[in-house]
């Protein structure tokens, strides 16, 4: 159970599990472990996992009509990731998942997920709730995207995101701020500036 520690805290975060119930989801409960740009999940196919990240971090992306990738999420230890809606319909994928970095994961499958439901029914409630804060992220993020200043923006990913500036490349974090690369620089010269 110890290899589940992170798993299962995220887990009791919104329901309470039995030792048996416990051990009815790691028997559907898979893992795998990538490399840093290995993706799990390209555009166009079926998500047919759901995602937790046990280390490492993840994007969540999409591509424009010509070819620019944009970041709309990052994924680091204890969050969970999916294209929800290809994966709750099994229908092509709009979003591609990456890792970051090297990174060991567990998930559900389609079917999986289907026999835990019906097994503990208290994961239809646990991944509700999770979808739910899922769309509220997106939603505020949405809002962010249009109503904030890029210095704003990159003071909220800073927040919103503690510690992955030093993670992860300048590139991924000016895509997911809907900025260049060069203006993510400015941006941060004169944060530094202002705090001497």
């Amino acid at each position: 159970m110890e290899r589940y520690d992170h798993f299962f805290n995220n887990i009791a975060m919104h329901i309470a599990l039995t030792d048996q119930e416990k051990e009815v989801a790691i028997s559907l409960l898979q893992s795998c472990t990538i490399k840093k740009k290995q993706a799990i999940l390209t555009a166009g196919n079926i998500c047919r996992n759901f995602y937790f990240v046990d280390s490492g971090c993840l994007r969540l992306f999409s591509c424009d009509n010509e070819g620019l990738e944009h970041n709309v999420m990052f994924c680091t230890e204890n969050w969970w990731v999916a294209d929800i809606a290809s994966f709750s319909t099994q229908s092509a994928a709009f979003y591609g998942i990456e890792g970051l970095e090297d990174s060991e994961l567990l998930y559900y499958s389609f079917q999986n997920l289907e026999k835990l439901y019906l097994l503990v029914p208290k994961f239809e409630r646990f991944f509700r709730i999770l979808i739910q804060n899922g769309f509220n992220f997106y939603q505020s993020q949405i809002t962010v995207n249009v109503s904030l200043t890029a210095q704003e923006r990159y003071a909220l990913f800073q927040e919103r995101y503690p510690k992955l500036e030093q993670r992860i490349s300048q590139k991924h974090i000016a895509s997911y701020l809907g900025i260049t690369p060069i203006f993510l620089s400015r941006i941060r010269k004169r944060k530094f500036q202002s705090q001497k």
